[in-house]
Order: structure tokens, then C-alpha cells, then sequence
């Protein structure tokens, strides 16, 4: 089951989103530490101004996609794919798909035509999903992030979504 989280929803943002960054750091830009020091005013404005979807599996969060909107009124029609992750366990079941699907239709329902991501060039399995789902290579930026004293390059990608049929 999918479901896009509210203010209501702030213990299941902290807890998945927590989980992700312990689990799988070398993943994303933000470290655990970073978000463990938020006050909770700053995780509800991160929840409420951000597009938030989880995928719960009997109940329980397994995994979270959200979606950053371009705020700059010539850039509003895109957004960037943020926070993406799924509990390893739970990965090849579909949740990855059913997330994004699921954040495409949001998008679309509130105008979005593009959207965007970085992913790190270290995770191929990710990069093979967003082809799949239809994303290309725009480009890269190299050392986008630096993790463990390594620099890891970012790979851009990016899909319209607007005129696409609908999936899902």
C-alpha cells in the first residue's frame, strides 16, 4: 500500500526516513547525523512543503519517495525525485515502482511535466530502475558527493511526464 504522508504522518517520515540514511548512507547527499538534529518544526516543514509517499507492507513503513517542486514560477512545472529508498528485504517486490508510479500521478495532478533526479554513479541497480521507468542520462556532475573521504559522481537524470500515458 501506498500513501502519500500528512502532518499527521511525522513519527512514519522520521522513522523510514531515518532508517534509509543508517542503512544506506553512501546513498544520499544528507547524513543521518544531519537529520537527527532537526528540531520538529523543521521535519514537519520538510514533510508538508515536499511531496512524501510511503510504501507500507503489513502495515509497517518499507519505503519512502518524495518529491521536491521547483519553486521559481518559470520552474515550477518541475520537480526533483528526493529521499528514495526501499528496506533491502523488501527490494524486487515492486515498492520501488508502485512509489514511483504513484508520485507521477501526483505530479501530474498538480502540473508538474518533468522530473528530475541525481542518483550515485555507485548504484547501478538504481540507475537501471530509473531506465526502466524511463529516465535518461543528462549528465553528471563529477564528486557530487563526498562520502568516507571518497568522491562519488552524481548521475542527472530526468523524464517527462507529461503526454506520457498513464501507468500504474
Amino acid at each position: 500500500m501506498i500513501r502519500h504522508l500528512g502532518p499527521q504522518d511525522l513519527a512514519i517520515f522520521r522513522a523510514i526516513r531515518l532508517e534509509a540514511l543508517r542503512r544506506e548512507p553512501a546513498a544520499f547527499a544528507s547524513s543521518a547525523e544531519d537529520w537527527e538534529l532537526l528540531p520538529d518544526d523543521e521535519w514537519m516543514r520538510r514533510l508538508i512543503t515536499n511531496y512524501v509517499f510511503v510504501s507500507f507492507e503489513d502495515q509497517m513503513p518499507v519505503g519512502i519517495m518524495g518529491l521536491m517542486r521547483q519553486s521559481a514560477s518559470k520552474m515550477a512545472h518541475r520537480a526533483t525525485l528526493i529521499m528514495v529508498y526501499v528496506r533491502e528485504e523488501q527490494r524486487g517486490r515492486g515498492h520501488a515502482k508502485a512509489l514511483l508510479d504513484a508520485l507521477v500521478r501526483h505530479a501530474r495532478s498538480v502540473g508538474i511535466a518533468q522530473l528530475e533526479l541525481a542518483a550515485s554513479a555507485e548504484n547501478p541497480a538504481a540507475i537501471r530502475f530509473y531506465r526502466r521507468e524511463g529516465f535518461a542520462e543528462v549528465g553528471r556532475i563529477p564528486a557530487g558527493i563526498r562520502h568516507e573521504g571518497r568522491e562519488i559522481d552524481e548521475i542527472l537524470m530526468a523524464r517527462r511526464i507529461d503526454g506520457e500515458p498513464e501507468s500504474g
